[in-house]
């Protein structure tokens, strides 16, 4: 199996650059809660081992090694909210995210390994954009790992004020439950109103 590696920041390394820093959002796809992006520049010296796409770990490894990223990275996450998705639409809510959490970095990235194959407009220093860059890239990995645990933690503390939905297993997504739940209770504050299902659902009572 391919693990993430160092090629990518090597080379911006070798260029010149310093500050490298990984982007990666998540929660594109959920039907409710914020979409969510890191940014993480590691310490060459003290790289957490283990780190990969956040998907391909379990849920008790990503905790582990969010502490480890935390505690030897500089980090910075960012929540853009379920209403200016709906204004905005999910992708440049997305792009919004990670300019955000770029942003918020304690110490400035000269240079951003981003996931995907779109960056935010305008950035104030140079990037490159790599594919399922969370599989290829250390940097992007970590920032996989940061923004969907903050996010998953998130999604489980919602769930404790809106039960029935399942948040704190789905994370938003539209699992069975989450579906069965929306037809039974209804669509919540946190709901996104311009995705299908939940327009559909609203325009159905509303008729």
């Amino acid at each position: 199996m391919n693990c993430p590696d160092l090629f990518n920041e090597t080379e911006a390394w070798q260029a010149g650059f310093e500050q490298v820093a990984g982007v990666d959002e998540v929660g594109r796809g959920p039907l409710a809660g914020p979409v969510t992006a890191a940014a993480v520049i590691l310490n060459p010296k003290a790289i957490p081992d283990g780190l990969n796409d956040s998907k391909k770990l379990s849920a008790k490894r990503r905790e582990s090694l969010f502490e480890q990223i935390q505690a030897t990275s500089i980090v910075s996450y960012a929540h853009i909210s379920e209403s200016v998705i709906d204004d905005i639409n999910i992708l440049n809510a997305s792009l919004l995210a990670m300019r955000t959490a770029v942003a918020g970095l304690s110490t400035a990235a000269d240079f951003l390994l981003i996931d995907g194959n779109k960056a935010p407009a305008h950035l104030p220093m140079s990037y490159r954009t790599i594919i399922k860059g969370d599989a290829k890239s250390l940097s992007i990995a970590a920032a996989s790992i940061i923004a969907k645990t903050v996010r998953d933690r998130l999604m489980s503390d919602l769930a404790a004020s809106f039960p029935g939905y399942g948040w704190e297993k789905n994370a938003g997504y539209p699992s069975a439950e989450h579906k069965s739940a929306l037809l039974r209770l209804g669509v919540t504050p946190h709901h996104r109103v311009s995705f299908k299902p939940i327009h559909n659902i609203l325009y159905s009572k509303n008729k």
